[in-house]
């Protein structure tokens, strides 16, 4: 059995993104710019070069990242020694310290999030770019997760931040931030930015067939 899926694009509609007026189209004005009927505002039915760009920001995000996790990301001085700790290592201390919902969000917030971010973004770009994929409806939920997602991610900033304002734990007599910070920030940036140039009416252009 086959679920033909007729989409506004194929029924020359676009939606405004303005005042969410479902305009008419000519026959050629896809790739135009459209001015809506109701608030004359001046769109396109796709965001023009979307996979270009959402692929350059998200290459500039993982580029980032490297950097993010192999540089200090805070100075903790126990004693008044200072012993810098890069992501991974500082969360082994905030282990070491018993502190375990802390090293628990660094993680997530600095490890996973960002790479799920980063693959599911490429994962995307590949579906639309080669139209191998299930169901449009899966991949568009999956985008807008990890549109959810991407702010989270500054929770381990927030936490760093934190820790220099007010910690003080046991032998830790402060904490500074370190350089990878800077990184972290930049890729969390990159991603909302490449999230945002994503097109998830792109998923459902190319006609399928499901079983």
């Amino acid at each position: 059995m086959s679920l033909s899926i007729n989409t506004a694009k194929e029924s020359n509609l676009a939606l405004c993104p303005k005042c969410h007026k479902l305009n008419q189209l000519r026959d050629g004005d896809s790739h135009q710019k459209i001015q809506c009927v109701r608030c004359h505002g001046f769109f396109y039915q796709r965001k023009p070069h979307s996979l270009q760009y959402t692929l350059a920001w998200n290459i500039a995000a993982l580029i980032a990242f490297i950097p993010a996790n192999l540089y200090p990301i805070m100075i903790i001085y126990s004693l008044g020694i200072g012993d810098p700790s890069t992501i991974l290592s500082g969360i082994g201390q905030f282990v070491d310290h018993g502190l375990y919902p802390i090293a628990a969000i660094i993680f997530t917030a600095s490890i996973i999030v960002p790479l799920l971010k980063i693959a599911g973004l490429f994962l995307l770009v590949y579906r639309v770019h080669t139209g191998v994929r299930l169901r449009p409806d899966k991949h568009s939920k999956f985008y807008h997760i990890l549109e959810f997602l991407g702010p989270w991610s500054m929770l381990d900033v927030f936490v760093v931040a934190l820790l220099v304002a007010v910690v003080e734990l046991g032998f830790i007599t402060s904490v500074a931030a370190g350089p990878a910070i800077n990184y972290f920030t930049l890729t969390v940036i990159f991603t909302m930015i490449a999230a945002n140039s994503f097109d998830p009416r792109l998923l459902w252009d190319k006609k399928q067939s499901n079983e």
